[in-house]
């Protein structure tokens, strides 16, 4: 005789687990579902800064001592006044969000054999070495726009080699860290300032991408 008590145990349990398991499934295509929405979503907020056009407009800078660099499409400029170091980078945001602008940190490239070396290109630099913008800068996307910086202290540990680097006509290079208007997906874009053969000025070279939030591409 059959044990029907125990045929229907085995067949509750048996649609238990298919039920688990259809549940499970659906659980997963809507994580992934919900995953998919939400990259979606941070690409239409994520900027992506780029050096401006050479045929971009020229970019008249201010700063709060009355000091104003230009800075041509394509280009950077890094000055040495009344003892002060005023630094600007003509921009383009290539993204698709507005860019804003957190911090940044210089540091001289030497170019000659008988300066130490300087730190690697490829590493990504500590975050705590960022100094913080004293001024709000945005970026809208598919615009123009720029970065400023300066040094006043004389004791400040970059003075020195900036100044040696700009009197040597050596590469500096620019940290920016930047994210969206949220507050996220903050990204380091590193730039090389030095003299361009046949233009007025300096120019600006975008040299390396590094993601802070999220996964390095690479």
């Amino acid at each position: 005789m059959a044990d029907w008590v125990t045929i229907s145990s085995l067949a509750t349990a048996g649609g238990t687990l298919v039920l688990a398991v259809a549940t499970f499934g659906s659980v997963r295509s809507a994580n992934r579902a919900a995953r998919v929405a939400e990259l979606s979503l941070l690409a239409g907020l994520r900027p992506l800064l780029v050096t401006s056009h050479e045929d971009d407009v020229a970019q008249r800078i201010g700063f709060g001592d009355q000091v104003v660099l230009t800075v041509p499409g394509h280009g950077g400029a890094i000055e040495v006044r009344n003892g002060n170091i005023y630094m600007a980078i003509a921009l383009r945001n290539g993204g698709q969000g507005l860019a804003v602008l957190h911090g940044w940190r210089v540091w001289a490239q030497p170019m000659r054999s008988d300066r130490p070396n300087p730190p690697s290109v490829q590493e990504m630099p500590p975050l705590e070495d960022f100094r913080r913008q004293l001024r709000d800068l945005y970026i809208p996307a598919g615009d123009v726009g720029f970065w400023q910086g300066a040094i006043r202290d004389q004791e400040d540990s970059d003075y020195r080699p900036v100044c040696d680097a700009v009197e040597a006509g050596d590469r500096v290079v620019v940290d920016l860290m930047y994210g969206d208007h949220e507050g996220g997906q903050r990204t380091i874009a590193r730039f090389g300032i030095s003299p361009w053969p046949d233009i007025e000025g300096d120019r600006a070279e975008l040299v390396r991408y590094f993601n802070i939030d999220r996964a390095d591409p690479r």
